[in-house]
């Protein structure tokens, strides 16, 4: 059984209009001024919905000391139990409860997400169904707008700074303020994501039509603490039923929840006098950049600022790829002069460190701990050790894309074929995709491949409808595609975006969980190509570098 919002409204009412010569509101507010820690949490809350019986105003004074208190509980490290209090008072403001008095947020979050709740039979959410069914309709419709408006209370306070004391307390080692915090958090981001409107909109009526969430610093403010909310989520999601569960509702939300991605350009550097941006790589929060005519620059951006550090031009000829080894903090580069160059950046200093003789032109790059596969300027792939030995790989095709996993490497071909070699050592061969014949004498490469959380991403051209196909690189099983126009010249794969780069200068975005459009960006002109991407390591940067010697942060 559940307690039915009427007459959880009853109740409230019968306490708000409680007080014959003494305003109960007003009576509230005096005493949360001077209450225990202990109780704060509880008087605000109670203070905030006797607020909420009305339409939601510009200005509230109740609402706002409610407001204030619960997020100065969740923020004061000092007092854990209040932190504790003030994260359930939260859960308890949806309105939903058990016949018991058991907040029941948590469990219609899960519902939602079409799971059941582990080791419990509850029938809390559960609805007598024998009610008149208009009746029905209308407690649903009531506790909808219930919630909608304790929501938008909440995300509107301040640009959503709701959102900044509850990825606050999610750092906490707290194992029940931490649960607790999580379910407020996934609540309102999902509140957020199913509104018609950017933000948590308002009740049919209110008169409050420009809050601060509407407004697009409110929103750019909010927006960051949903990503810092999300990226939560996803560190749990492996060793953490409750986060996994969480963040597939927020991934099966309305689309509306990719609003969230709003991308803007922070910094763009010419550097046409070097020629093509060949390709970029993070590594440490610095950009490295290889270009047409041999230089290495290495970037480091803050403030809206993208400020070179260093360059070098050892190479002779262009640099055509850059890797990294992140256990060994060395960056790699692959140029056209036939040599790899290893290189360590220390104290704002790049110095290289070795040198390869590589007897072939290298036009793509990947680095393992012994040794780096490179294509050369013929067919097949050279696997090179360190100690100078080298070997031909897969001499039968000529390969335009590379991607290295635990010892198992993935071949992208002109030919659109995509192998892998699933034993280095021995040269065994699987194909996950067999090669098709020319198109009216046009090839159709696979000129990208990235490989991500145990999935293949492959980039060519649209011939059959999709321009990126996924597969599962344990059984290299097509899992889906993307529905792209466009030939995906470059592709970059974040923890929840995918990026595809074009011929004209345009950059694609989509949904890595959907598959679906976000929005594209313009990196160049229409002649301008789109010749390398590469995005930071929570996924909220991304770098572009284009043929007319630009990039674009």
């Amino acid at each position: 059984m559940m307690i039915r919002r009427s007459a959880a409204q009853r109740v409230l009412r019968t306490i708000k209009d409680g007080g014959a010569t003494l305003s109960t509101m007003h009576a509230l507010l005096v005493y949360l001024q001077s209450t225990p820690p202990d109780h704060t949490p509880v008087v605000a809350g109670l203070l905030l919905q006797l607020d909420l019986l009305v339409e939601p105003r510009k200005i509230s004074m109740y609402r706002e000391e409610a407001m204030d208190s619960l997020i100065q509980c969740l923020k004061n490290a000092d007092f854990p139990r209040s932190q504790l209090l003030a994260a359930e008072t939260i859960m308890c403001l949806p309105g939903k409860f058990s016949s018991s008095g058991r907040p029941l947020t948590r469990s219609s979050l899960l519902k939602l997400a079409r799971v059941k709740e582990r080791h419990r039979q509850s029938q809390d959410l559960s609805t007598t169904g024998r009610g008149d069914a208009d009746h029905e309709m209308d407690e649903a419709r009531a506790v909808s707008e219930w919630e909608r408006k304790t929501a938008y209370a909440l995300v509107s306070h301040e640009f959503g700074l709701v959102f900044e004391a509850l990825s606050e307390c999610l750092k906490t080692k707290n194992a029940e303020l931490f649960t607790a915090s999580l379910v407020c958090a996934t609540w309102l981001v999902y509140m957020l994501s199913s509104s018609p409107t950017p933000a948590c909109s308002a009740p049919p009526g209110s008169a409050c039509c420009a809050s601060s969430s509407s407004s697009s610093e409110g929103m750019h403010d909010i927006t960051t603490y949903i990503k810092d909310v999300l990226k939560t989520l996803r560190d749990l999601k492996k060793s953490s039923g409750l986060a996994f569960e969480m963040l597939k509702l927020l991934s099966d939300g309305q689309e509306s929840s990719v609003d969230m991605w709003n991308h803007k350009e922070i910094n763009l550097v010419d550097c046409s006098s070097n020629g093509e941006v060949t390709s970029v790589v993070y590594f440490k929060s610095y950009i490295f950049s290889g270009h047409s005519d041999g230089t290495l620059k290495v970037w480091e951006g803050s403030e809206n600022i993208l400020r070179l550090v260093h360059e070098s031009q050892e190479h002779a000829k262009a640099i055509t790829s850059l890797a990294v080894r992140h256990s060994e903090d060395k960056i790699f580069s692959g140029s056209l002069d036939k040599t790899i160059k290893v290189w360590q950046f220390r104290d704002s200093l790049l110095q290289c460190v070795e040198v390869h003789d590589t007897k072939d032109p290298v036009q793509n790059l990947v680095v393992a701990n012994a040794m780096a596969c490179f294509v050369p300027q013929g067919a097949g792939v050279k696997l090179l050790t360190w100690n100078g030995n080298s070997k031909l790989l897969n001499p039968n095709k000529y390969v335009r894309s590379m991607a290295l996993l635990h010892g198992k490497l993935f071949c992208g071909c002109s030919d659109s074929s995509v192998q892998v070699e699933i034993d280095l050592a021995s040269g065994t061969l699987g194909v996950i995709q067999s090669g098709n014949k020319r198109i009216l004498g046009k090839a159709n490469p696979i000129y990208s491949l990235q490989v991500h959380e145990g999935l293949l991403y492959t980039g060519s051209t649209p011939v059959d409808g999709a321009s990126v196909k996924v597969w599962n690189s344990s059984n290299y099983n097509l899992v889906g595609s993307i529905p792209s126009s466009m030939e995906a010249r470059s592709l970059v794969v974040s923890a929840d975006l995918i990026y595809l780069g074009s011929r004209n200068g345009v950059v694609e975005i989509w949904s890595r969980e959907k598959l679906t459009r976000i929005g594209s960006l313009q990196a160049g002109g229409p002649s301008c190509r789109v010749q390398c991407m590469a995005a930071d390591g929570d996924g909220d940067v991304l770098v572009v570098g284009t043929s007319d010697g630009r990039i674009q942060v």
